[in-house]
């Protein structure tokens, strides 16, 4: 039997999804070749690579409304960098909720004026700044909708006539929203979409083409987008996965039947740290992730007791991150919620036993 798989990235797949890759890798398409040894030029990946972009229209709701969707290396790291390279010209407005976009801070820094509308820093990025004003003159607005590290989440946006910009790497597809709202939304896969290898940008077109600046042609939004995300040779593996991830999500119920799972799971676990004397919440209620819950022990003489307890329950990646410690859940679109039953079964039995 499979782990109980709550690792924050690269993330739990769909077993079905694993399968149908695991055969692609010795047979694809019944074609006699790996899809790891064939042609990005082929017909066969060819049609992979548009019914993956296709499928992320779909699902978030953006068909027919100016949108392209591109397939890119270089995680969300290097979004950082090619964001403010294609639109920031004179000043950005930057909401600092965590790790990821204090990174993003410092790329774009080096392109021009930025602002710091709000950060949470003070509290150790426990919670989400609110009530914060964004510069009308701002070329555009970021932000991070989902924090892994820290397990805060954004549950509103702000009202704006500036471009939108958003890092949703760990939550997208997890829940409704408006996705319109977003001039440009970019998201590493091997959060909840694929394996490591490829992240998705999901643009309008009609934000590019306005700074002076020249940019390096693999840097160039309108380079790839000319290309159809094949200006150079695809991350071929991760994108096949991504869209046979996709393909599960929507054959589920979309991102409306997902939703409704993701919050049932979030629920039995936070109710459980909250009713557990013996557990502790790390951020504020109301900006609670449901993808990446942080929790802590109240005694830390009990932790060596309750790491061999989840390990013998086969609970993986349970771990907080380095620079917070503690425990963190993450709990992406594939993880089923017998999994989170299971660590809720081992918090009760700890308390039996303290």
């Amino acid at each position: 039997m499979k782990k109980h798989n709550f690792s924050a990235g690269p993330c739990i797949l769909p077993e079905e999804v694993l399968q149908k890759a695991s055969e692609a890798v010795v047979n694809f398409n019944n074609d006699d070749l790996s899809l790891i040894e064939i042609s990005h030029r082929s017909k066969p990946f060819v049609d992979v690579m548009e019914n993956a972009r296709a499928l992320v229209l779909e699902l978030l709701g953006l068909e027919n409304k100016g949108y392209s969707v591109l397939f890119l290396q270089g995680g969300a790291s290097s979004q950082f960098l090619m964001t403010a390279y294609n639109l920031l010209n004179k000043k950005a407005a930057y909401l600092n909720t965590g790790t990821w976009s204090t990174k993003a801070i410092k790329e774009a820094k080096l392109f021009g004026d930025l602002v710091e509308v709000a950060s949470s820093k003070d509290k150790n990025f426990t919670y989400i700044p609110k009530g914060y004003e964004i510069p009308n003159d701002a070329d555009y607005f970021h932000c991070t909708s989902n924090n892994t590290i820290f397990g805060t989440q954004m549950k509103d946006f702000p009202e704006t006539n500036v471009p939108l910009v958003c890092d949703m790497s760990s939550d997208i597809f997890s829940r409704q929203m408006d996705f319109s709202k977003f001039d440009l939304i970019y998201a590493g896969a091997q959060k909840n979409m694929g394996p490591a290898g490829t992240t998705v940008v999901v643009i309008k077109e009609d934000i590019l083409g306005k700074v002076d600046r020249t940019i390096p042609s693999m840097l160039n939004y309108q380079t790839h987008l000319g290309k159809d995300s094949m200006f150079n040779t695809p991350p071929v593996f991760p994108v096949y996965v991504s869209m046979l991830t996709l393909e599960w999500l929507k054959n589920l119920g979309g991102i409306e039947f997902i939703e409704k799972v993701n919050e049932k799971k979030a629920t039995l676990l936070y109710n459980e740290i909250d009713r557990n004397p013996l557990f502790q919440g790390v951020v504020e209620v109301e900006d609670r992730s449901i993808m990446n819950a942080t929790f802590t022990l109240t005694d830390e003489a009990l932790k060596d007791t309750f790491d061999a307890m989840r390990k013998e329950a086969r609970i993986n990646g349970l771990n907080g991150h380095r620079s917070v410690g503690g425990y963190r859940a993450s709990m992406y679109n594939a993880l089923p919620l017998y999994s989170v039953q299971a660590l809720v079964d081992v918090m009760q039995e700890l308390e039996r036993k303290a």
